[in-house]
């Protein structure tokens, strides 16, 4: 949903992560209507069945074999988020590159990311400097820039996650859980007085192949949502651009990632113009 509102909307919006933390110690959060707290192995078991529940209405990929997100060695998500600031210090585009693997490798691929050999891995394949990522997670600065993170969340009563918070000048409101690109749309117009409106896309494989290439990674449900395609349209555009040689399968979990086989150089995201 995130993705289509950045495509549909174009320059017009910017998206913002900011960390709320979520889960201090496992072993002393309780998440009762989901039995998901207290014994870390019996938590990852109960997050493992939530998730693939869940994946059934989101269909992004979810792997449940060998999930394994808490231990009693490593009972928190903030080092997930401290991860996060310490990568921003370095480049935020790189930052969100590296956000979405730390998701992709938590939920799709069964790996502990709050261990630091698994972050330390992630950011180097999201390109960056793992020297300065290492001396700003573990010397403070990325600590000190969650804390202002959690600061905020506090400050607009972000208790559940996601929590939305939309500014436009000087007009701002909080909106909560999971809402449907309509709604999101629809509160854009009411915000701005109907001053940003989604911007014509074209459902064809240039622009498909475009935004492939733009994010570099993208699960088959983010193509069909940000475009609008039916099932079928859906899996003849993959089908013709693996044809192609153009995009790569990645199996994970329950599903799988599609991923760019040519140079970025052969795609203009901004046009949607190809070189197929």
């Amino acid at each position: 949903m995130l993705r289509k509102l950045e495509t549909r909307f174009g320059e017009q919006v910017t998206i913002s992560y900011i960390m709320g933390g979520l889960v201090r110690d496992i072993t002393a959060f309780y998440d009762s209507y989901n039995d998901i707290g207290g014994d870390p192995d019996r938590s990852n078991s109960n997050i493992a069945k939530h998730w693939v529940e869940a994946s059934t209405r989101h269909g992004m990929p979810v792997k449940s074999d060998g999930f394994k997100l808490f231990s009693k060695e490593h009972p928190s998500t903030y080092p997930q988020n401290i991860a996060y600031k310490a990568a921003q210090m370095q480049d935020q585009a790189l930052a969100n590159k590296f956000l979405r693997r730390i998701r992709e490798a938590s939920a799709a691929e069964a790996r502990q990311t709050n261990k630091i050999e698994i972050l330390l891995e992630l950011a180097s394949e999201a390109g960056l400097d793992i020297a300065r990522f290492l001396d700003d997670f573990t010397h403070g600065s990325a600590q000190r820039a969650f804390e202002q993170d959690l600061a905020t969340t506090t400050k607009y009563g972000a208790r559940g996650f996601p929590s939305f918070l939309m500014k436009y000048g000087e007009k701002e409101m909080v909106i909560r859980g999971y809402q449907q690109y309509e709604d999101f749309k629809a509160l854009i117009g009411r915000l701005t007085g109907g001053k940003l409106q989604e911007l014509p896309i074209a459902a064809n494989e240039e622009s498909i192949m475009a935004f492939v290439v733009r994010y570099g990674s993208v699960a088959p449900i983010e193509i069909q949502m940000t475009f609008d395609l039916a099932l079928d349209e859906l899996e003849a555009v993959i089908s013709s651009l693996l044809n192609k040689q153009l995009i790569q399968k990645r199996k994970a979990g329950n599903g799988y990632f599609i991923s760019p086989k040519v140079s970025a150089m052969a795609c203009d995201s901004a046009t949607g113009v190809c070189a197929l």
